[in-house]
């Protein structure tokens, strides 16, 4: 629905009011409409950014290639720039990081373009595990089964678990025994007996097109306990498989995936591990699937596939991740008395091929060897390629983000800055914010962070990534391994931050509610494309809202070479 520019709005278009009055206007608009798109003047919008990502300032070399992205996006138009330097743990770096901080700040001075720093993720935590690593959303493994031997308990299956078949051994023609399925046997997927990485046989699957929507996929139903944790492995092979990237191990359990997981493997590569842990939350059976969806050429190999139970790997250890060891009849041990601190030394979200820590006992322990205890965790699980969730429920959290914020403050003194809270894919899983309003937790931690940036820097102006707050895009429930909703999010958070919102093809349905609910916009638009198509679209749509502030060039793979185009078309300037 479209809109005239309300009261509220209107001095932000002297220039277009003017003109529209004119006795040209109607030919103006005439001539605009017959192109497709209505260009604005740089005086129309006042935000015209570029977003730099990508650099961590860990170089010399970073600044000047950062300074050749400023010097682009200065000479087109331009007159922001969002950098995502790790903004957000300024007490962990090191002197020569702060030398070249300055230099890309005097390089922005220069060109008059402002630094507006991109700070305090909670979807992707980097920045504040940097502080704890322990932050980390918790997901909750209850009452494994451990059995002391000596000095130590270590974990039991309970019940033990097996992929059956996992070494595609057993086979008759291309059909797997043990599968519930396997697409297209014979056409699709296929026995074979000369590569393999183990035993005798793999399951290979090719010739995707000529499954209806190019899937090559094989699933097994594998009965588990509920709150455990689990590891899967896999070995694959590809060979000029495409697309890149679109082999897939997923967990399904109801409605959920409990692994959301991608592992980027190439295009053509030798025997590969595939290894990952998931928790089984409160599912009793889940579906094991392993393929390609959308496949369009090439093929590949799948062997030796296994999944078993595992003990306390990078457990978590913070108030709202509690540990609680205790035996069959319910008797409660004490840590520091009756065993050591339960904890992972080699803790690292991104290394699960390795043993977990044991339960270590104390010297005049009450438990006695051979006893079988009942042990409660809670652990961390990465999820895409890196993802990190932090816990917003904890209050170490906002000590952090105020702590920042000062240093922020001292040493950029931004007048704008961007809250990197987007794609919140974890929470509501430990004891800190478990059974939480999720809307409501979201909108309190965006609450609590522009208050700390502005109690250190009063009158800064707020952005935010739009996606958790739309519910055209993530704001809603059964979203990923979120236990709870985010649906109303946008209710609860200071309605003069200004929304980025953001991806590929133009959503007016995301600016019209955005508009409808006060807030004010910047648009996000670009990701990488090959040309400007998607952009010119964002442009039609917002043309006639209220509170549109501009736009933002918006890659993610360092790909800045339409950046001149896009300055000269959202500054009015034309080719």
């Amino acid at each position: 629905m479209s809109r005239p520019p309300s009261q509220a709005w209107a001095g932000s278009f002297p220039l277009s009011l003017r003109v529209f009055s004119s006795p040209w206007g109607a030919l103006l608009v005439a001539c605009l409409s017959i192109s497709g798109l209505a260009t604005a003047g740089a005086e129309e919008y006042q935000d015209r950014f570029v977003w730099v990502f990508g650099w961590g300032l860990g170089r010399d070399g970073d600044v000047d290639e950062v300074n050749r992205v400023l010097q682009s996006a200065a000479e087109n138009g331009c007159n922001g720039a969002v950098v995502s330097f790790g903004l957000d743990s300024l007490c962990k770096r090191p002197p020569e990081y702060f030398r070249r901080l300055e230099a890309i700040q005097e390089t922005c001075r220069r060109l008059n373009l402002e630094l507006i720093p991109a700070v305090f993720s909670v979807g992707y935590g980097g920045g504040i595990l940097s502080h704890n690593r322990y932050l980390a959303e918790g997901l909750p493994v209850k009452e494994a089964l451990f059995v002391t031997q000596g000095d130590r308990a270590l974990p039991e299956p309970d019940p033990p678990v097996e992929v059956a078949n996992g070494g595609f051994e057993d086979f008759s023609g291309n059909r797997f025994r043990g599968y519930n399925f396997h697409d297209q046997p014979g056409e699709v997927s296929f026995a074979d007996t000369q590569v393999f990485h183990g035993g005798q046989a793999a399951l290979r699957m090719e010739n995707f097109g000529s499954n209806p929507h190019g899937h090559g996929r094989v699933m097994q139903e594998v009965a588990v306990h509920p709150y455990r944790c689990y590891r899967v492995t896999c070995w694959v092979k590809t060979e000029q498989l495409t697309p890149r990237g679109g082999f897939r191990i997923q967990v399904l359990a109801g409605d959920r995936t409990l692994a959301p997981l991608e592992f980027g493997l190439p295009e053509t590569a030798d025997w590969t591990k595939c290894t990952f842990i998931f928790n089984s939350l409160r599912f009793d059976r889940v579906r094991l699937y392993a393929g390609v969806w959308g496949g369009r050429g090439g093929r590949f190999w799948l062997d030796d596939w296994s999944i078993e139970e595992i003990g306390p790997l990078n457990v978590l250890r913070r108030p709202g991740t509690p540990v609680t060891v205790k035996a069959e009849d319910g008797t409660l041990y004490e840590e520091g008395k009756d065993y050591l601190p339960l904890e992972d030394p080699a803790y690292s979200p991104y290394r699960v091929d390795r043993d977990a820590p044991a339960l270590r006992l104390t010297e005049n322990s009450r438990i006695r060897s051979g006893q079988r205890l009942r042990v409660s965790w809670y652990h961390s699980q990465k999820i895409h390629e890196s993802q990190i969730t932090v816990c917003m429920g904890e209050p170490e959290l906002y000590e952090i983000f105020d702590h920042e914020a000062a240093l922020l403050a001292k040493y950029v003194q931004p007048k704008k800055v961007l809250l990197n809270m987007d794609e919140i894919r974890m929470g509501g899983t430990c004891e800190a914010c478990r059974g939480r309003d999720m809307a409501e937790l979201l909108g309190e931690c965006v609450r609590r962070q522009v208050e700390s940036l502005r109690r250190y820097n009063p009158g800064v102006e707020v952005y935010i990534w739009s996606d958790m707050f739309d519910p055209n895009h993530n704001a809603h429930g059964d979203y990923y391994l979120v236990e709870g909703d985010f649906t109303g999010s946008w209710k609860h958070v200071p309605k003069d931050v200004i929304m980025a919102v953001w991806g590929g093809k133009p959503r007016p349905e995301s600016l019209e509610f955005f508009a409808d609910q006060g807030f004010r916009m910047l648009i996000a638009c670009y990701y990488d494309a090959d040309d400007l198509e998607d952009v010119e679209g964002w442009m039609r749509e917002a043309r006639d809202l209220p509170g549109i502030r501009g736009f933002m060039y918006t890659p993610w793979t360092k790909r800045y070479d339409l950046l001149p185009q896009f300055g000269r078309l959202i500054s009015g300037r034309g080719d």
